[in-house]
Order: C-alpha cells, then structure tokens, then sequence
C-alpha cells in the first residue's frame, strides 16, 4: 500500500512538472592552460655550434667557488662546442633569431629535457628551420618588457632596433628584419635604449655609437647603416658597451687580443670606424669579436675539430693597432671556425 501511494505522488508531479529542460549541459574548456601543469623550474638552456639543444635544471649545475675543476657539460663530439647558453625558467618565451631574420618563439618547457651529459636534440626537431637556416641569438622574456629594445646587427653593416613588446605575438613565426639580397644577421641583443652599440669588420674596422642615432621601427622594416664598409668587408662581431670593459677580437689564423672598450671613441653611425685589430694575411682576418669580463672563460674550435678552453684573462690585452699574440696553435690549413663565452667558468 505503501508503495502504491509513493507511484500515486510520483505520478502528480511528473504531470505537473514535466515540460522541456530548461537548462542545457555545454562543454566547457575553462581557464586552464598546460603551463599549469608544468613546475615553473629554473632551467639552462643550451646550444652547439652543430645545432644541438637541450635544457637541464638548474640544480644539476652545482656553484663552485674560484678555481673549482667544474662539472662535466653537454656530450657534444668532440670539434663541437656551446654558442648559446642562457638561465630561464620553464613558463618562459624563448626567441630564437636566425640569420635570414626570422625570429621563432617557443615555451622554455618545449625545450627537450635532457640531463645535463646528454648530447641534445637537433633544433630542426623542435623549430620548423628552412635549409641553411642558422640561429644566432637566442633570448628569453616572461613579459616582453616594454622599456627594453632589440638591436639586430647585419653582415653587410645594417643595424635594426625594435621594440622588444613588438614580438609579442602568438605566432610562432615572425619576421624580424627584411634584409636585402645577401644579407644576413650576425646576431641580436637586448638594450635599454641609452646604450652604445659596437659593430667590427672582418678587415680589423670597429664603431662605436650611440643608439639614439638609431630610431625603432617596426618588424617588418630594413635596418639603417651602422658601419660603412670597404669592398670585400662585411660584420663578422657585434656588441652593446655597457655589457663588459673589454672586446675579445680573434683572428681565423688563432690569434687575438683584448682591447678595452673605452679604447672605442663614440662616433656617428654610418662612419668607417677605426683601426680594432691589425690585420696582416699570415695572421688571417677577424673571425670574430665580444664583450667579454676578466671572469669568463672562451671555448675555441677549429675547422678540424680540435678545441682549447681558457681564461679570458690569460688572453693578453692591447691597444687597438695591434695585432695581438697567438691564442690556438693550428695545424696547415686549419682556421678557427666556433667560438663560445662561458660566463664565470659555467660549461
């Protein structure tokens, strides 16, 4: 009987209340994002001449104090070495500027994980590079800094500066110079806006000016002439003054010689320069030049894959008519190909 009372009720208000669903169920992908789901850790990111790239954490890298013997590095082969080393963290923008002036942007995450002895992957596996397409600078960002500058250097002596919130963009692929037939970019930096900028010349030529002579433009623009070059001259070195005291120049023949940056006179853009290393054929042309502190360490290879480390410091410093002392002993016909700083000793 109870049961037949419960149906009667059940009945009366399935009659009384039943029309159409009013609400509606919908899919719903909320705010969530993967980079909730991955520890914002720091990271080094790393890569060779040979186009290898990896990150490890932080941690594996332990601090040493002067002196210390460090810790082995990446498993390159042997006549490969680091060109681009920086600390990041793991929700980080990277950009990756390449020669024929596109710049990509990935997560720092994207980055392979690998230990800190492991080799790395090849960056074609992890950026979509055209053949023949080189990186030359990779910088990272979280918030695109919209107070901070980036000054592309060419080979053929053009200079480009842009705002850095102009890439901020979610596309992965951007154009970051238009470059004239030829042309390539040598490498990029990051400014202030009250910065000098130094270009150098495969002849020995070096300028120093101010970046107010160079007016930000957009991405898709031509740079402006930063240094004017001879016949048969191009960049080969590029560097911001404030980033150390000294320029490291170096020769394809392994010789070189630090020269105080202060040793640069300010110029107007657009000049010859003047005299930042003596060349003479038996010693080779510049192969290439950097800001450089007492502190960090240089890594030379040679185009047959042999490779030196050593102290800035031991490097010894001239004036800028000089020709410098022999840094790498070559074998015939060898020339210095790569060339890598490791700040304060860090492999």
């Amino acid at each position: 009987k109870r049961r037949a009372l419960i149906g009667e009720e059940l009945a009366e208000v399935k009659e009384k209340f039943a029309d159409n669903r009013r609400s509606r169920i919908i899919p719903d992908e909320g705010t969530m994002s993967l980079e909730d789901l991955i520890a914002d850790e720091d990271l080094v990111v790393s890569m060779s001449a040979a186009g290898y790239v990896k990150s490890v954490l932080s941690s594996a890298y332990r601090t040493q104090g002067r002196g210390g013997r460090g810790v082995k590095g990446a498993g390159l082969r042997d006549d490969d070495v680091v060109t681009h080393l920086l600390h990041t963290t793991a929700h980080a923008y990277l950009l990756f500027f390449t020669n024929r002036g596109k710049v990509y942007r990935i997560r720092a995450h994207e980055i392979p994980r690998k230990d800190r002895t492991a080799k790395g992957s090849l960056i074609q596996s992890v950026l979509p590079l055209e053949p023949d397409e080189v990186v030359e600078a990779i910088i990272d960002t979280r918030d695109y800094e919209t107070n901070r500058y980036l000054v592309m250097f060419t080979k053929f002596g053009q200079v480009k500066k842009s705002k850095f919130s102009d890439y901020d963009s979610r596309n992965q692929v951007l154009v970051a110079i238009n470059l004239k037939e030829g042309d390539e970019v040598v490498t990029v930096r990051q400014t202030n806006g009250e910065s000098d900028l130094m270009m150098f010349t495969k002849d020995g030529q070096g300028i120093r000016f101010s970046e107010d002579e160079v007016r930000p433009t957009g991405r898709a623009s031509q740079g402006v002439i930063g240094i004017r070059l001879r016949d048969g001259d191009h960049v080969v070195g590029a560097a911001i003054a404030e980033e150390a005291d000294e320029i490291l120049l170096l020769t394809t023949g392994g010789f070189g010689k630090r020269t105080m940056i202060s040793d640069f006179p300010v110029k107007h853009r657009g000049g010859l320069g003047v005299k930042a290393i003596k060349i003479v054929s038996t010693r080779g042309p510049l192969a290439t030049a950097r800001a450089v502190a007492d502190t960090d360490e240089v890594v030379i290879t040679s185009s047959d894959g042999i490779l030196i480390r050593q102290e800035v410091n031991a490097i010894n410093r001239y004036g800028r008519n000089s020709m410098g002392v022999k840094v790498m002993n070559l074998a015939d016909g060898a020339k210095l190909s790569a060339v890598a700083i490791a700040p304060n000793g860090h492999e």
